[in-house]
């Protein structure tokens, strides 16, 4: 028999029916030669500390660091999984050869892997790698299944990860709780992570950053000639006194318009999705946190309506062009007064969407071709973000004209700029919807804005006007500006290329984001207020007494993730990371033993209420 391991068994149904393996038994599918089993995600995770030494059960200073030579893995602590686990087992002890079947990413990998190593398996392995669910590509990639080999690096790569979090979080979360937590109040743990205490440090800077902020003044010189509003070139005038003389120096005088340039430019179809920016999207159009929009995106996957959901690229690989004609045609039924344009022409093909040398496993997200039925309402507004994303990079780029017109009154220069769209192009696919203008969304910064007609010399009377205005603190993080700080390391990048070239030292993967925001709120060390982000009091004590930037700092933690990704490429050495973090470790913990500061880190009021209402 050949044994087929799936990651869940809704997966393991749809890959089943597909080969012919339609008889049902506990725990698995049978039939034409085939045996389809399943996991439940991790059925296996890293020993615990006391798997390796009894006395690592104990939270004391004495026993860190914890180096565990070589790390181990164990069954899940759960009676469903140990009885799945045993079927699997099973089945592959009899197996003429198994087919990983697990989700074609790097923890897809980890979880199909350490199953195959608890059993001890001793026949060959082949792996699939499908980027999506639909009967004609599991057809087609079981007709050219991988060696399992090829997958090598990946595996490594998830092994680094889940050992570089072991070493980091079982060490710093017992270092810092025992060393600077409340233990006569028995307070929770302080959880620390090599990518959660990071983040939680974006959203303390940004907090410090707004509470400290003092608003200073400035003075805008505008001035409104034939119903359009000018303004100085100088910008901001940050002395009232200067802003004064200049307005003086051009009441009473004439306006003349000094120069009209009119230029036309293009704007290519915005990127296809990546997790990342369907996340923040969504964020931003529907209020959805991460967590819920990466489940949304996971379900459409499952239904067989979108591809593979936890990617970072944007880009398609090439030969992914011939099917795009049948993709559209599939979900033309939803769209049809948007498929007009494509009726009797070859499809378009940019270098900005299709370029096989910036994807490695996987391809950004599309819709497969499969018209949707039954979705939910949710899914259903992200299944027209993917589709009408799709349909957009096939339109021509959106054409406008940009017209500045320049002039002055009393020697002070004046500027205004006007658009116009010529072309629509791409802009055809996306409904106008009336929204609050945000001022994060670049998109919302570029309607159209008609100038009237000025001519070079002109001239006539025109209204000053001073404004005073203040400095305003930085925005609080939101989901969606989490994200990208996540993705960039903490960089402002509002450039896409430059953005696309950052995600190689982000922090986190755009599959795991989403749990370490979660996370955050689950130790109450963030909260929600409206859509902003907030550092509670314990979240922000946690970061003041964290003195070692190793811990808490985005742009080296976005160093380890590029190690990580290197490691998935072959160019970096899995022995090293792993040895790196494991001296890292040890440095911290023999910093922090030797602090004698006595400082600790108090309850939030929330954490307090709760502790007396226990007690009551």
């Amino acid at each position: 028999m050949i044994v087929c391991i799936a990651e869940k068994p809704s997966v393991a149904r749809d890959i089943a029916r597909v080969i012919g393996a339609t008889a049902q038994h506990e725990g698995y599918l049978e039939g034409n030669g085939y045996q389809v089993t399943w996991t439940f995600g991790h059925l296996c995770e890293l020993k615990l500390p006391e798997d390796y030494y009894p006395q690592w059960r104990q939270w004391t200073l004495a026993q860190l660091p914890m180096l565990p030579r070589p790390f181990g893995i164990r069954l899940k602590d759960d009676q469903g999984v140990q009885k799945q686990f045993r079927i699997i087992e099973g089945l592959m002890k009899q197996a003429e050869y198994i087919v990983n079947c697990g989700d074609a990413g790097q923890e897809g990998e980890l979880i199909q892997r350490w199953v195959m190593q608890k059993v001890g398996i001793a026949c060959p392995v082949k792996r699939l790698w499908i980027s999506s669910l639909t009967e004609e590509a599991i057809r087609e990639g079981f007709q050219n299944l991988e060696p399992a080999a090829n997958r090598d690096s990946l595996y490594e790569a998830g092994l680094c990860r889940a050992i570089g979090d072991w070493v980091l979080g079982m060490n710093a979360t017992r270092l810092y709780t025992l060393k600077y937590g409340r233990r006569e109040m028995k307070a929770p743990p302080l959880s620390v992570g090599r990518v959660q205490t990071p983040t939680l440090a974006l959203i303390v800077k940004r907090q410090r950053e707004i509470e400290q902020f003092v608003p200073e003044p400035y003075w805008v010189l505008a001035t409104k000639y034939r119903d359009t509003l000018f303004t100085a070139q100088k910008g901001k005038y940050h002395d009232e006194a200067e802003a004064q003389r200049a307005l003086e120096q051009i009441t009473g005088r004439p306006f003349t318009v000094t120069a009209v340039q009119t230029k036309r430019g293009k704007e290519a179809p915005p990127k296809l999705y990546d997790l990342t920016s369907l996340q923040v999207e969504c964020n931003k159009k529907f209020g959805y946190s991460a967590d819920i929009t990466l489940n949304l995106i996971q379900s459409l996957y499952e239904k067989h309506v979108t591809t593979y959901p936890r990617v970072d690229t944007t880009f398609l690989s090439d030969d992914i062009y011939p099917k795009c004609p049948k993709i559209l045609t599939g979900i033309s039924g939803l769209y049809p007064e948007l498929m007009a344009p494509f009726r009797g022409k070859a499809l378009r093909k940019s270098k900005k969407v299709f370029d096989s040398s910036k994807v490695t496993d996987h391809h950004a997200i599309i819709p497969t071709g499969i018209a949707p039925q039954n979705l939910t309402d949710a899914e259903q507004k992200v299944f027209d973000l993917v589709a009408r994303r799709f349909i957009s990079v096939f339109y021509d780029d959106c054409l406008f004209d940009t017209t500045t017109v320049e002039g002055e009154s009393g020697d002070v220069p004046f500027k205004v700029q006007g658009k116009h769209i010529v072309e629509e192009g791409w802009r055809a696919v996306y409904k106008r919807e009336s929204r609050e203008v945000d001022d994060d969304d670049a998109e919302q910064k570029d309607e159209e804005r008609l100038l009237p007609d000025f001519q070079k010399g002109e001239s006539g009377t025109h209204e000053p006007q001073l404004s005073k205005k203040m400095t305003t603190p930085p925005k609080p993080y939101t989901e969606a500006t989490l994200l990208r700080a996540m993705e960039t390391a903490g960089k402002t990048v509002d450039d896409e290329k430059l953005r696309e070239a950052m995600k190689e030292n982000g922090i986190g993967r755009p599959s795991t984001r989403a749990a370490i925001i979660q996370t955050l709120f689950r130790r109450r060390y963030i909260r929600l207020e409206r859509k902003s982000l907030v550092a509670t009091a314990t979240g922000c004590e946690l970061i003041d007494i964290i003195r070692e930037e190793l811990l808490k700092s985005a742009e080296l933690t976005g160093r380890w993730e590029k190690k990580l990704r290197d490691i998935e490429r072959k160019t970096y050495n899995a022995a090293t990371f792993v040895s790196e973090i494991k001296e890292m470790v040890s440095n911290i913990v023999a910093q922090v033993k030797a602090d004698n500061s006595n400082r600790f880190v108090t309850l939030t009021p929330e954490e307090t209420k709760t502790k007396k209402a226990r007690k009551q």
